[in-house]
C-alpha cells in the first residue's frame, strides 16, 4: 500500500533543492541532496512530517472505505440471515485492512 503520493515527495524535493527523485520500492524514496554527488534516502523525519501535513493517500482512503463498506454489508447480512458468520468473517477482513493501514517505523 502506498503511504505517500509521489507528488508530495516531489514537491518537497523541489522546495528543498533535492534533485532526481527515484523510488527504490514502496516508501523508499531517494534523491540527491543540494550540492551532493551521491543520492540519499529522504529522511524518515521528513516523511513523517509530509504524512502529518498531507493526510491519507489515495490507496489508504480506498482501503478505509472498503473496510467500512464490508462492515456495513456484513451487518446487514447478519441481521437478514440471523447468523453471526458474516460479521465474523468481516471482522477478519477488516482486521487485516486495519493492520495494513498501521504506519510502521521507517
Amino acid at each position: 500500500m502506498k503511504r505517500f503520493r509521489d507528488e508530495w515527495i516531489d514537491e518537497w524535493c523541489r522546495e528543498n533543492g533535492w534533485t532526481d527523485l527515484f523510488i527504490e520500492r514502496c516508501c523508499n524514496y531517494w534523491a540527491f541532496p543540494p550540492s551532493s554527488v551521491m543520492p540519499l534516502p529522504i529522511p524518515n523525519k521528513i516523511l513523517r512530517e509530509i504524512k502529518a501535513a498531507k493526510g491519507m493517500s489515495d490507496d489508504e482512503k480506498l482501503w478505509s472505505l472498503a473496510a467500512v463498506a464490508i462492515s456495513c454489508l456484513a451487518s446487514i447480512c447478519c441481521f437478514i440471515l440471523k447468523n453471526p458468520l458474516p460479521i465474523t468473517c468481516a471482522f477478519g477482513v477488516v482486521a487485516f485492512i486495519v493492520g495494513q493501514l498501521e504506519i510502521e517505523e521507517f
